[in-house]
């Protein structure tokens, strides 16, 4: 006897998914169109089910568990249940991904293209150089006191 399509994909056999994907990606499209009214979404989500679907091909129910109870399913190999639900939770993690990403923009700071002008990073750049000139002149007067003195002044200027 020769295996079913559903076990012929649990053993990842690419035939058997091509045949999976012909006879239930239109489908899987109306399912993922009528629950996210936007057609590129809807592709998408068609993309992803057949890719997650080929992911979890092996924790597909084996034909022999799944004849009792897909005997009524009026697709005859009760594959296309499996994939509307993947199709849903696919959508249902794009929605929430697009939210977080959505919240996380908001927390951004302002943009400086948002801006009328730039920041102007002079008087930071000033006030730098300004402290390097001054660690220079501090170096320069404790190279100058005996040992003794510096290493009293380093302990405590900079301890």
């Amino acid at each position: 006897m020769e295996p079913s399509l559903r076990d012929r994909i649990r053993a990842g056999d690419p035939e058997a998914f091509a045949e999976l994907f012909a006879a239930h990606a239109r489908a899987v499209y109306g399912h993922a169109a009528r629950l996210s009214a936007d057609r590129g979404t809807a592709e998408d989500v068609v993309s992803l089910t057949f890719l997650e679907a080929w992911r979890l091909r092996e924790r597909l129910r084996p034909e022999a568990a799944a004849l009792d109870e897909d005997a009524d399913v009026p697709d005859g190999d009760g594959l296309r249940p499996w994939l509307y639900g993947i199709a849903t939770n696919v959508l249902r993690n794009t929605r929430r991904a697009a939210r977080r990403h959505s919240a996380a923009l908001a927390r951004l700071p302002d943009r400086p293209e948002d801006r009328d002008t730039l920041p102007d990073f002079a008087d930071d750049l000033v006030g730098r150089m300004e402290k390097a000139e001054q660690l220079a002149a501090a170096r320069t007067a404790l190279g100058r006191l005996r040992r003794a003195e510096g290493e009293v002044f380093a302990l405590c200027v900079w301890s």
